[in-house]
């Protein structure tokens, strides 16, 4: 896990639950459908080596999380370990840091906020073997989660279908951290102008070869929040996606090997690599792919993602963002969108409009500074 030599994994969504309840059905299909969605998710079987469930890294992980999803099962608040485990969110979204999303799976909201029949149950069993101070605090955890705004399976159809809000809920989530959420403010930002600039150049109706393009901008965050909004805008049109966030943020020691490794990770959908790269390479050669690798500024990290993308089938597009023109034009990339400017009003306005709460504003900071360039002739 993270040392004090390594910068800790940042992720988009942290994932608490119940495993005995859920680990081997809900939880496998919402994990699944988030990663295959380019969306980084801590699980604790998959990002934990065994025996190392340790209270530090999972502390380590939430504070490096945008959103915690709670999965509050019939067996959740049974668990010691998963009310230390919401403990630890609460008092990070406490700070403002954290969005939390509770997800009341087969138990009655009402019985969680209130804490009466099974779960009243379950806090005198911990009432007899925790001292006092502890379950007080594990109560007032639990109880702060119900009183959220989240969702009940009790209200859907099936667990496809609240697999279905709640992906979406959070896509939306991550894409108004980093774009602007409708049309009329994506006008002000700007964004609806460089789409009508940029669809031309991204041909998605070719079949033929594989399409390199770059957006290029000086600034980093404007940069970012427009290649987010074109990859959310566009992914459904490829077979096989993957969005790669901050390239240069890779570990420099080992960047080319992690780099690959990441990419093939995030496109087979899943965090357990294939034995071999060349599985995945044999897959991807007959499907349309979509690669947005966002933020790169070396020519080694285009060098190793291009054995990978070099074999994706055809009609497959790869953007590649930097602030760096130069690097694209060594790496021979001919087609380069150059990003004028991506106008950006004061991020709390946006999120009263959107209808975030004041402690949610600080996941759109990166939109308050704009990004200047030269518009291409």
């Amino acid at each position: 896990m993270s040392s004090s030599s390594t910068a800790p994994q940042k992720f988009d969504v942290f994932l608490s639950f119940r495993g005995k309840d859920t680990r081997r059905t809900f939880i496998s299909f919402l994990y699944k459908e988030l990663i295959r969605m380019s969306i980084r998710t801590f699980k604790d079987d998959v990002e934990l080596k065994s025996g190392r469930r340790i209270a530090s890294d999972l502390l380590m992980a939430i504070e490096n999380s945008k959103i915690a999803v709670v999965i509050v099962s019939k067996n959740y608040p049974a668990s010691p370990w998963c009310l230390q485990e919401l403990e630890m969110i609460m008092d990070v979204e406490k700070k403002g840091s954290l969005i939390v999303m509770p997800i009341f799976y087969n138990v009655e909201p009402a019985h969680v906020r209130r804490q009466i029949e099974k779960v009243a149950e379950q806090f005198r069993k911990h009432e007899m073997r925790e001292n006092y101070e502890t379950v007080v605090s594990w109560r007032q955890a639990l109880t702060n989660l119900a009183s959220i705004s989240g969702h009940c399976s009790r209200d859907c159809e099936d667990d496809l279908k609240l697999l279905d809000e709640i992906t979406k809920r959070i896509t939306d989530m991550l894409l108004f951290s980093a774009t602007p959420p409708s049309h009329s403010i994506s006008n002000q930002f700007g964004f609806d102008a460089h789409m009508k600039e940029l669809y031309p150049l991204l041909e998605l109706t070719s079949n033929e070869g594989v399409r390199v393009i770059g957006i290029w901008a000086r600034g980093g965050n404007g940069r970012s929040a427009l290649a987010r909004y074109v990859y959310q805008k566009i992914f459904k049109k490829f077979q096989s996606h993957c969005f790669l966030e901050n390239v240069k943020g890779i570990p420099h020691d080992c960047q080319m090997s992690n780099l690959r490794d990441e990419f093939l990770i995030r496109i087979q959908g899943g965090y357990s690599k294939m034995k071999t790269s060349g599985l995945i390479k044999t897959r991807l050669m007959s499907q349309k792919v979509l690669l947005v690798a966002n933020n790169v500024d070396k020519l080694e990290q285009l060098d190793a993602l291009s054995e990978d993308f070099n074999c994706f089938g055809p009609g497959s597009l790869v953007i590649i963002t930097t602030q760096d023109k130069q690097l694209l034009l060594a790496f021979g990339i001919k087609v380069v969108y150059e990003v004028e400017c991506l106008r950006c009003f004061e991020v709390r306005q946006l999120f009263r409009q959107i209808g975030f709460r004041e402690r949610d504003l600080y996941v759109g900071s990166e939109l308050s500074s704009p990004i200047s360039g030269t518009e291409s002739s």
